[in-house]
């Protein structure tokens, strides 16, 4: 049984039912599930004012939870990042307490990675993941449980055959068994593409030379997503790379306008403009089965074939 503070940096809860049914779920997991006191607060869009949120996140920093997860993301961290406790945060990481969590936590994650080097987990979030009507998703619930257990030590996916044209053109040998790809001692970072793009030219995007860079982003049309991979690409954020690893990009619709511009589109025109090898299909950002990563945690990443394997233990 793990100790789970519940706590809203962001956005306010608007779902109420949701949230009692991720509570439901975490404590029939058998969790003990401590709820911060704020954590229903609302204030316009936000789930309270810039000081009752900045007390939250102080407040989960000194919880000694196991995990701390937010209730959900939405926006309001990027305009609190200079309040941030960033050494209290950091100080509870070193004790134990991990800090999980998507979408807008990304600014969080960033800031801190940035500040102090501290590293924090993207996961999943109580309303999204755990307060489903449906049931939540086994992947996702097996992998938030190897993270409370101590046990996650990395995540695999099958990449789509689209990407392996690419893979093979830069192999000057390719295997008989495929396009190859190993990458050693590289920082995973990265997270929600709209707010990561807000950080560029802030003290609050890490500077991570030859990474592991993951995105994924939710609404945005696919011409927007280029857009702003396009704003990463000229701040020279993806050359400085080992590897850019695009996660779910959903609920945009494309419109006839569009004449067949999709999101292949985008990723087909990124893969021309950078020698930084761009991989797609990872399981993660607003979507039911997700995988946990660690933000700010040196990983390998190694594809054979469609077989790709992010590896921290």
């Amino acid at each position: 049984m793990s100790h789970i503070y519940i706590y809203s940096p962001s956005s306010a809860v608007r779902d109420k039912a949701a949230f009692r049914r991720g509570v439901a779920r975490l404590k029939t997991l058998g969790h003990e599930v401590e709820i911060d006191e704020a954590a229903l607060s609302s204030h316009m869009r936000f789930a309270g004012d810039d000081a009752t949120r900045l007390a939250a996140i102080t407040r989960a920093a000194a919880s000694g939870a196991d995990v701390a997860l937010i209730s959900r993301g939405g926006y309001g961290l990027t305009r609190i990042l200079p309040g941030l406790p960033y050494k209290k945060i950091a100080q509870a990481i070193e004790r134990g307490t991990r800090f999980v969590g998507l979408s807008d936590f990304t600014a969080l994650q960033c800031a801190l990675l940035a500040k102090t080097g501290a590293v924090t987990w993207a996961g999943p979030a109580l309303g999204e993941d755990f307060g489903t009507e449906e049931t939540p998703d086994d992947i996702m619930e097996a992998c938030f449980d190897d993270l409370v257990c101590g046990q996650g030590e990395g995540s695999g996916w099958q990449l789509p055959r689209s990407d392996l044209p690419a893979l093979s053109a830069r192999q000057k040998n390719p295997s008989a068994e495929g396009p190859e790809l190993r990458v050693r001692n590289a920082t995973l970072w990265g997270g929600n593409l709209t707010v990561l793009c807000a950080l560029v030219g802030t003290p609050w995007l890490p500077q991570v030379k030859g990474g592991v860079l993951f995105l994924e982003d939710v609404n945005e049309h696919p011409y927007r997503i280029e857009r702003q991979l396009t704003q990463l690409l000229l701040a020279g954020v993806l050359d400085q790379q080992k590897a850019v690893v695009l996660g779910a990009f959903n609920r945009f619709k494309l419109v006839p306008h569009d004449k067949g511009f999709k999101l292949q589109t985008v990723v087909d025109w990124l893969r021309t403009q950078t020698r930084t090898p761009v991989l797609t299909g990872l399981p993660f950002g607003h979507v039911a089965t997700k995988v946990v990563l660690p933000v700010g945690q040196k990983v390998e990443l190694m594809v054979q074939g469609r077989d790709a394997l992010l590896y921290w233990g």
